[in-house]
């Protein structure tokens, strides 16, 4: 009986884990709020990054901006690659980002570590 027990379990640990790393999560998306020909979304560090999908107008200047509320050395830094950005992220201090927004497309964000991701969608 108790074989079965630790086998039951043992199952359960694994599903949970392959449901973890491999299911489909919910993502915050949201889209910019443009004023005076301006868009800007607030974005929160905090255990990664809230929300974590920003839709972005094509060729509308854009800011980002990040406040770290996590004190892990890990999301201290945001990095976009496809912009040349790499990026300190002061903790519970708003630090402001500018995108190029004259191409559309989607552009992936992460942390210094390559751990935590967001993406960018320009359209």
């Amino acid at each position: 009986m108790t074989k079965i027990l630790v086998l039951i379990g043992g199952l359960a640990i694994i599903g949970f884990i392959l449901w973890w790393f491999f299911g489909k999560h919910a993502v915050a998306s949201v889209d910019a709020t443009v004023t005076d020909h301006q868009q800007s979304v607030d974005i929160e560090v905090s255990g990664g990054y809230s929300p974590e999908n920003v839709v972005l107008k094509q060729g509308v200047p854009a800011v980002l901006n990040f406040t770290r509320k996590d004190a892990s050395s890990c999301l201290d830094h945001v990095v976009f690659s496809d912009f040349g950005i790499n990026r300190a992220l002061p903790q519970n201090q708003a630090e402001t980002v500018q995108i190029d927004t004259s191409k559309p497309g989607e552009y992936e964000w992460a942390c210094g570590m390559d751990m935590f991701h967001g993406k960018l969608i320009i359209k």
